[in-house]
């Protein structure tokens, strides 16, 4: 499995009881156009419907896409945790929509820094030295 996206996660609320519900944090793995993988100790069944926060962190604010509909696709079991791929859904074609441009601002931003990223690692610099 990939390294959990830099300064992104997924919220989401489930029952908890009759008239309660729980606000849960997940950490996010993936993010494309059409969907999503997050890791979570919460339990949910393929074809299982879920409205998701996406929340990335930024120095001084955050861009938040609220409302994201996804369907899970598949669940894979990792110790106490379940690694969801979930599919967006009800996401209209028009890329102009307000939650189609967040989403598209935060997977620019996560590429930025995924690349920042990899130029800081170790394995890069050795690359670099290698190269002298």
């Amino acid at each position: 499995m990939n390294e959990e996206l830099p300064d992104l996660v997924a919220r989401f609320r489930v029952k908890k009881g009759l008239f309660r519900k729980e606000l849960v944090e997940a950490t996010l793995f993936e993010l494309d156009t059409f969907g999503c993988v997050m890791k979570t100790d919460k339990v949910f069944e393929p074809g299982d419907s879920v409205v998701l926060e996406l929340v990335m962190d930024m120095p001084f604010d955050e861009i938040r896409a609220e409302g994201v509909s996804g369907l899970v696709t598949e669940r894979r079991k990792h110790c106490s945790n379940f690694f969801y791929s979930i599919d967006f859904v009800a996401l209209s074609s028009d890329e102009s929509s307000p939650l189609s441009e967040k989403l598209r601002r935060i997977r620019e931003v996560l590429t930025k820094k995924q690349s920042l990223k990899s130029r800081r690692s170790p394995g890069a610099a050795a690359g670099f030295r290698q190269l002298a």
